[in-house]
């Protein structure tokens, strides 16, 4: 078996195109979608990322309104400055870059978003509409995870899915959505026991754990679908947390890294503003 790979950088192209039309259509009326972003000093990766989903909102007819604040800036300021961007009438989603300098509490940030133009989906929320199955805005990883999922045709009723990690970023939200699509999920973790076990029972393995290949190929279930959320430099070169090859032997589809997930993260991330804005100017 050789596993169909699923190509993030198509879908991503595919998604940024709806995303196209909807933001052309509110313009039309007037009113362009905002998308306001907020980067707290000079992380070389950060930067890169930001530069990223500038480009990518600016080409899908996203309005962009950048803030690039220094590394000295204070956790008062930064309050500040979402609290304007809150109030801001022309602005329909806020990303605030993560990670923050230490001496930024990250939660307080998130928290002080307005959930209504919560671009990231991580604030409380958010996260709490999705544990209760109501609408919301879903975090753009995860989400791009389902789609990449439904491209795939991947069952996912009644389906056994392992998610290992975690973070609210990652983790919990996608737990929460391959839930509501009626898959039975566990969670894992560094304290898991026999991680080994785990994945090769399940039918669906989405891994966002941030260490190199630490899923063996020999561990996927023959015929299960593999999401590679990692994203590792080892030598120069980007890896995942799956061993890709020996991976792609069993499953039935897989996604590579990069050009995976890391593309449709930037593309929900668009679609999320637009639905954002959806939601402040109906039709």
């Amino acid at each position: 078996m050789t596993a169909r790979v699923l190509d993030g950088k198509a879908l991503a192209a595919t998604v940024r195109g709806e995303v196209a039309v909807r933001a052309a259509a509110r313009r039309a009326r007037g009113v362009a979608p905002g998308l306001a972003v907020v980067l707290v000093g000079d992380d070389p990766a950060s930067a890169v990322y930001v530069r990223s989903k500038t480009r990518a909102a600016q080409a899908a007819g996203v309005e962009v309104f950048d803030h690039k604040l220094p590394a000295t800036t204070t956790q008062r300021e930064l309050l500040d400055l979402v609290g304007r961007l809150n109030e801001d009438a022309a602005v329909d989603g806020i990303l605030v870059q993560l990670p923050l300098p230490a001496h930024i509490d990250a939660d307080a940030i998130v928290n002080a978003i307005r959930a209504d133009k919560d671009a990231d989906g991580l604030h409380p929320m958010n996260l709490g509409r999705l544990a209760q199955g109501r609408p919301g805005v879903v975090a753009c990883t995860p989400k791009g995870c389902m789609r990449l999922l439904a491209e795939g045709n991947v069952d996912l009723a009644g389906a056994r899915a392992v998610v290992l990690g975690r973070s609210i970023l990652v983790g919990r939200p996608m737990a929460l959505l391959l839930t509501n699509a009626n898959a039975t999920v566990t969670v894992c973790h560094s304290r898991t026991r026999d991680l080994e076990a785990q994945v090769a029972a399940a039918d669906v393995v989405v891994a966002a754990i941030g260490r190199p290949e630490l899923v063996r190929g020999a561990w996927i279930k023959p015929g299960a679908a593999v999401i590679d959320v990692g994203m590792n430099r080892v030598d120069g070169k980007l890896v995942g947390d799956v061993e890709y090859a020996a991976a792609a032997a069993r499953a039935s589809v897989i996604t590579p890294v990069p050009g995976g997930v890391g593309p449709m993260t930037i593309a929900c991330l668009l679609d999320n503003t637009v639905e954002l804005a959806a939601l402040h100017h109906p039709a």
